[in-house]
């Protein structure tokens, strides 16, 4: 599968990442020494599922690396247009595949691990969109500050991920005007409620609404067949949206560089000697020690 990552994105001067990027792409901003998108391209070049990427808003003079073959596509302006663009691109490069995968640069975080199981538990099915949701008490064990917008449900409490699958030409289809909605309403669970219905919208608002019905409800009034997977990954639902998010991620990332650091250093020590090699005893030590020269 291709993936496709959005880095599109520039804050504007009344946006809160404004004060970190100054008019820079967000996806440029420094994490651990790495611009914020490298981390995303380190993940998706380890993957085992990813084929092709492409990324979309950024230019090869930034001297981006992946291992899988990657390209770039100008930034279209608006996040649909940059989605469609992106998908265009994947079909030339790759015209067999029938899904791409959309993942957002600011969600550095990930592990080519999860973006194998997202890949992996969509294709299960044959669907046409497939939307990760992470529960608030697996986001809040793993970042407890992380303060993400909730979709409360009567039998589950949500955020959205930044990593989903779609079936491409669902996403080429220009005469359908509901992708720019759903677009548009993407960070307002009660708008992409009331898209599916007043009715919908209604119970949603009085947390009436389980997650199943809200599944069931997207796919009869919107004409898509779309399944939400419940991510245990809280990675993959922990974008950079303000400052805070920033600072979360940083100090996670100092976290883990140190760990692993730390774990190279033990394999080192614990690294066996060569075949036919001794390890010298503390009295062989002592012998080694450098003699007097007798004069």
């Amino acid at each position: 599968m291709d993936a496709i990552v959005t880095a599109g994105g520039v804050p504007l001067v009344n946006e809160p990442l404004y004060s970190e990027t100054r008019g820079d792409a967000k996806a440029l901003l420094d994490i651990a020494g790495k611009p914020m998108v490298q981390w995303v391209l380190d993940a998706l070049s380890k993957a085992r599922t990813i084929e092709n990427v492409i990324v979309v808003g950024l230019t090869p003079k930034l001297g981006l690396t992946c291992d899988k073959p990657m390209y770039f596509v100008p930034n279209q302006g608006k996040m649909l247009d940059n989605f469609r663009a992106g998908v265009r691109k994947s079909q030339e490069v790759n015209p067999k595949a029938s899904h791409v995968l959309f993942v957002s640069s600011d969600i550095p975080a990930i592990t080519p691990e999860m973006v194998d199981w997202v890949v992996e538990t969509a294709m299960e099915t044959d669907d046409d969109l497939y939307y990760n949701v992470i529960e608030r008490s697996v986001m809040e064990k793993r970042f407890p500050d992380c303060k993400r917008t909730w979709t409360k449900l009567k039998d589950i409490e949500v955020c959205g991920g930044d990593m989903n699958v779609v079936r491409a030409d669902k996403v080429l289809d220009e005469e359908d005007p509901l992708w720019r909605k759903i677009s548009d309403a993407r960070k307002s669970p009660l708008k992409q409620a009331s898209l599916i219905g007043l009715g919908t919208a209604l119970k949603f608002a009085l947390h009436q609404l389980t997650l199943e019905e809200a599944e069931a409800r997207v796919e009869q009034k919107l004409g898509i067949r779309g399944r939400v997977i419940v991510c245990p990954y809280a990675e993959v639902g922990m974008d950079v949206d303000k400052p805070v998010h920033l600072e979360i991620l940083r100090k996670d990332f100092k976290k883990r560089l140190r760990k692993a650091e730390a774990q190279q250093k033990a394999a080192v020590k614990a690294k066996p000697a060569r075949p036919g090699t001794k390890a010298p005893t503390p009295a062989a030590k002592r012998g080694a020690a450098k003699k007097p020269v007798k004069k």
